[in-house]
């Protein structure tokens, strides 16, 4: 009978700590038309897998869980290293710069989302003045 493995923290800890590095290099290769489509139809795939409602494993208490956790990870990482070297490098220092499409794309949408919600502020200060107006109106007729 074997011991089982210890686990190892400081892994898990650099594990963990690649998951955000990997996802914005990912997202930045599937928008990238010179990643041949194969490598990002499987990446595609093992992801549905990993959302699906189908859960083949998860009868097993806590095993259940890390699985999916580990084959997104792994599906990613296989995703990367299937990408021409090139273009990967390319992408890695572009996020390092903070000149990815990765970042681009946060930046569009979080202006995107500070003008909608200077909008609807505006919006919602106008519709209380009005109803205060109407309010004083109201009470002086």
């Amino acid at each position: 009978m074997s011991l089982p493995m210890p686990l190892d923290i400081s892994r898990v800890r650099a594990i963990l700590l690649e998951v955000p590095r990997h996802g914005k290099l990912t997202y930045c290769l599937m928008r990238d038309a010179r990643v041949p489509a194969p490598p990002k139809l499987d990446l595609l795939g093992a992801l549905a897998l990993v959302v699906s409602p189908i859960d083949l494993t998860g009868w097993i208490p806590v095993l259940g869980d890390f699985d999916m956790l580990a084959l997104g990870i792994l599906a990613v990482k296989v995703f990367v290293d299937a990408c021409p070297e090139a273009i990967v490098e390319e992408h890695r220092r572009a996020l390092k710069a903070g000149e990815s499409r990765f970042d681009e794309d946060v930046r569009g949408l979080v202006g995107a989302a500070r003008w909608g919600s200077r909008r609807a502020t505006s919006r919602i200060t106008r519709l209380v003045a009005a109803r205060q107006q109407r309010f004083l109106e109201d009470r002086t007729a």
